[in-house]
Parts: structure tokens; sequence; C-alpha cells
């Protein structure tokens, strides 16, 4: 166990540090204005601006450049943003982890809590209305994205408002749980319908195996044959796409972070973009990069934990 999470660990360091080059190389290429006379705006002045390229280390060579920015990761220092002179990246970014955090996770867990049961339904209701049903709706969940269901959402609680009705905030994140409840039901939507997917082809896959029908016909309950013996062994692979699926919500985030004003770690990227604030941008990508393969490395554990073949293999 311990050969196999040495070998996935430093293969997760690979990928970051991977991450790191592409993301900075982006940066350093990226076309349109230098970010400093941006920054400089009409006080731009030869001396001035040089004294800022030393601040912010853009004097040396681009590969020295790309050194001293992995020497300060590895310190926890993201650098300087280049919209908010003075102020650290740090102090920027690091706030808006836990607010990522907690619509992310908020979202997966709903969406397991609604697609797994959904998709063992579905697969016991094999050809029956209930199993079109809830394929049919979660097939609808899984084809559209995030950003076409939020102006549908806002335009809804706009008719609500006009009418006197009880509604739901449109934007923010900070105060009551109300606030909360539309950015985490629509970050979830898409990936409820991807689990019932999956679980309700897998259930139909493990129903069918030899055990199954051993299990049946030595006379044990349908309930222990569903949940004991079927469900359990759908449980592998319903864990390898654990790590994908939590790419998704990252990315999904973005969107609806932006689109909600919520403050967290997509929505300062995004702003990052507009801004021209690559620092900050930087330091988006490597907080996401890193949280994914942290989560996919997570996955592999619990894989291995659930099917020991994996550790002697």
């Amino acid at each position: 166990m311990l050969k196999f999470l040495v070998r996935r660990v430093l293969g997760l360091v690979f990928v970051i540090i991977g991450v790191t080059f592409i993301t900075y190389a982006m940066g350093y290429l990226a076309p349109g204005q230098d970010p400093i006379k941006a920054l400089l705006g009409q006080h731009y002045t030869a001396i001035a601006y040089h004294n800022l390229q030393v601040q912010y280390g853009l004097d040396k060579p681009w590969e020295i450049q790309y050194l001293n920015f992995l020497w300060n990761l590895l310190h926890g220092n993201f650098g300087l943003s280049y919209r908010f002179p003075g102020q650290s990246v740090n102090d920027i970014i690091l706030p808006s982890i836990g607010v990522s955090v907690e619509l992310g996770l908020s979202a997966f867990l709903l969406a397991i809590l609604i697609g797994i049961p959904a998709g063992v339904a579905a697969a016991l209701k094999r050809g029956k209305w209930i199993d079109t049903t809830l394929m049919g709706s979660m097939l609808f969940l899984y084809s559209i994205p995030a950003f076409v269901f939020i102006p549908f959402y806002q335009v809804l609680m706009d008719i609500l408002v006009a009418h006197n009705l009880p509604y739901l905030p449109v934007s923010g994140w900070e105060g009551s749980i109300s606030y909360k409840i539309a950015p985490v039901v629509i970050l979830a939507l898409t990936n409820t319908g991807y689990f019932a997917r999956i679980t309700r082809t897998v259930m139909l896959e493990v129903m069918g195996q030899d055990f199954v029908r051993t299990a049946r016909s030595k006379g044990v309950a349908e309930r222990s044959v569903i949940y004991i013996h079927a469900f359990r062994n759908a449980m592998l692979p319903l864990l390898s796409v654990i790590g994908p699926s939590l790419a998704y919500l990252v990315s999904g985030a973005f969107v609806v972070e932006d689109l909600f004003n919520i403050p967290g770690v997509g929505y300062q990227g995004i702003n990052a973009v507009f801004n021209r604030d690559w620092p900050v941008l930087q330091a988006t990508v490597v907080i996401l990069a890193t949280a994914v393969v942290v989560m996919n490395l997570i996955t592999d554990i619990l894989y291995s934990i659930v099917d020991p073949r994996i550790r002697v293999s």
C-alpha cells in the first residue's frame, strides 16, 4: 500500500509541475498590453516602469522568472497582484477557497444523494415507466450546462418578485441559506444526471452476474441481494468516476460563481482574465489543479481499499 501511494504521489507532483509550467507560459506569452504599463496608466515613466519590473521580478529572463515562481509556490507565496498594487495574491485568493469548497462539496453531495438512488431505482424497474421517466429526466439534466439553467432561474425569480410571491436571491453568497440554495442545486444538476446514468448501467451489469443469481437461488432476501451483493460490487466503477465528476464540478463552478457573483476561486479567476492579473489567474489554476489531482488520489486510495486486487497489482 505504501509503494502504491508513493507512486501515485510522485506522479501527481509531476502533473502539478506541468500545470504550473503551462499556466506560467500562457501568462508570459499572452498577447495584449504589458501589465506593468497598464498598471501605471497615465503615470508611466521609464523609472517607474523599471522599478515595478524589479518589484515583480519581470526584469529577469523568463526561465528565471519561472524558477522564482516555483520557489515562491513551494513556500505558499503566489506573488503580488497586477490589478491591486502592493496586495499579495494570497490575500485575494485564500478567502475564496472556503467559498468554493463549500459550494463544490455541497453540490457534489447533493448529486450523489439524488443521482445514485435514482440510478438504482431505474435499474430495478428496467423497461418500466419509472425507468423511462427517471432516465429521461436525468438525460435532460445531463445534457444542459449550468449557464443555460441560470438565466431561466433568474427570469423565474423576477416573475415571482413582480407578483409579490416568495423568491430566492439571484446573486451573492453570504447571508442566509437562501442565497446558497440555487447555486448549489444548479451546479449539482448535471452531475446528478451523470451519477444516475452511471449507476443504472453498472447496476444492470452487476445484477446479471452469476453471484447475484446464486444469492437469489439460495433464498437470500431481495433487499440483501440488491444492497449487499449487487450495490457493493457496483461501488467500484462508481468510485472510479468520482475524480472526473469533481473535475467537472470545478469547471462548472467558474460559470456558477461568475453568474451568481459568488466570491469563490472561479470568480476571482474570471476577473483576473478580464483584468490581465496573471498572478491571480496562475494561483487560481494551480489551486484548482491541485484540488483535482488530490481528489483523484483520494479516489485511487478508496478504490484500492474497496478492491484489494489494486494494491496487489
